[in-house]
């Protein structure tokens, strides 16, 4: 028997490996020790928090510590991967730009800068690499990626012809964008945007108010904000033909995602996808009996791009049972299936409260993961993989 353990992230509670292990355990409890069982851990990302751990495991990299300069400028050390292939590179916005490297009441939107991400963009550049992947999760910065640029050696100049300072604060200073000095591997790279949302870059749903009240914003902040990115969407428009207001996604990490495209010519995929795709999912599914997932909450309209969905659909075109562990209920089952989910186990519920839940989480993925595989026997389901019926 061989099953999959495929969660994210208990977002604030469990990392993603931890949830893979707790749930794995409570997958081996639960079957009799006369059955052969094979059982792949794989802790997965959509893009976001956990992408460098997730990658770098699955495929036997390793990780690379750089001194970074943080979302307000305070030198920080940050990790980025190297994947097994070699050739890969693997970084996250968060780790040089995110919230949660500043305590809440030191988080400053209209100054924060993605100069960091830039500066570990480079750092994966001088390494010689031939492909680089950027998650976008967690923002601290909601600036358009501006900062990136200028550590990437872009000069961005105001009317008068000077360099324009950090942060978001200074959207609506740029006049000029030049990519004469931009790092000179840019171009003989590969880049890809690891999104994990799909907010456009400018409006109601934009960067600014998609990511303002997480980074701190008050509403004339978002707004001042959202009204900076509209006059950077016009002045990349100028400088490279892109225009980043009619992207889907480019609005991720406070535009960070839209930044990248215009200026270093990256592609924009769904976190999700991208990650199935390097670690070899398709291929662990072969021979698979059972595929456990995992996410915070599941709901059908927060669904698209998750990590729980692109799971569970994966193993639906494979006919592979799929079942979730969540923190908290939310959508009924049956909104569930469509997208291949057979079963939902929530750790938290009549019993458990959500406090309780979050702070034993770990003991409560493992009894509920044993409960859903011994059920999961109990109704015969092993064959399913074979081409059986579900």
């Amino acid at each position: 028997m061989k099953i999959i353990v495929a969660p994210d992230r208990f977002r604030g509670t469990l990392p993603a490996v931890t949830v893979a292990q707790a749930m794995g355990r409570g997958a081996v409890a639960a079957i009799d020790p006369d059955i052969p069982l094979t059982l792949v851990e794989l802790p997965l990302s959509d893009g976001g928090e956990g992408l460098v751990d997730c990658l770098t495991a699955a495929t036997h990299g390793r990780k690379v510590v750089t001194t970074v300069s943080g979302p307000l400028g305070d030198a920080i050390e940050a990790e980025w991967g190297l994947l097994g292939d070699g050739r890969t590179a693997v970084i996250e916005m968060a780790a040089a730009s995110g919230r949660h490297l500043l305590p809440k009441e030191r988080r400053k939107p209209m100054r924060a800068s993605s100069f960091g991400t830039g500066q570990l963009i480079a750092a994966a550049l001088d390494r010689g690499v031939q492909r680089l992947i950027v998650g976008t999760g967690g923002s601290a910065a909601i600036d358009g990626g501006i900062g990136m640029a200028q550590a990437l050696g872009i000069h961005l100049r105001d009317a008068q012809g000077y360099e324009v300072g950090r942060g978001g604060q200074q959207l609506q200073q740029i006049a000029h964008i030049d990519l004469e000095k931009r790092h000179r591997r840019v171009e003989r790279t590969e880049i890809i945007i690891a999104a994990d949302v799909d907010n456009p870059f400018v409006g109601p749903q934009g960067a600014a108010r998609a990511a303002g009240p997480q980074a701190g914003a008050s509403q004339e902040q978002m707004a001042t904000l959202d009204g900076g990115l509209g006059h950077l969407a016009e002045q990349l428009l100028a400088a490279t033909g892109v225009d980043v207001t009619q992207l889907p996604g480019s609005g991720a990490g406070g535009g960070l995602a839209g930044g990248m495209v215009a200026l270093l010519g990256a592609a924009m995929r769904r976190g999700i996808d991208l990650v199935l795709e390097n670690v070899r999912f398709a291929e662990h599914l072969q021979q698979a009996s059972l595929v456990l997932t995992g996410e915070g909450q599941l709901e059908v309209s927060a669904m698209r791009g998750k990590v729980a969905t692109g799971v569970s659909r994966a193993a639906r075109d494979r006919r592979v049972p799929c079942v979730a562990i969540v923190g908290q209920p939310g959508a009924p089952l049956e909104d569930l299936r469509p997208d291949g989910i057979d079963a939902v186990y929530s750790i938290a519920g009549d019993e458990v409260t959500v406090e309780e839940a979050m702070s034993n989480a770990a003991d409560l993925l493992e009894e509920r993961t044993r409960q859903a595989v011994e059920d999961f026997m109990a109704r015969g389901n092993p064959g399913a993989a074979n081409g059986r019926s579900r």
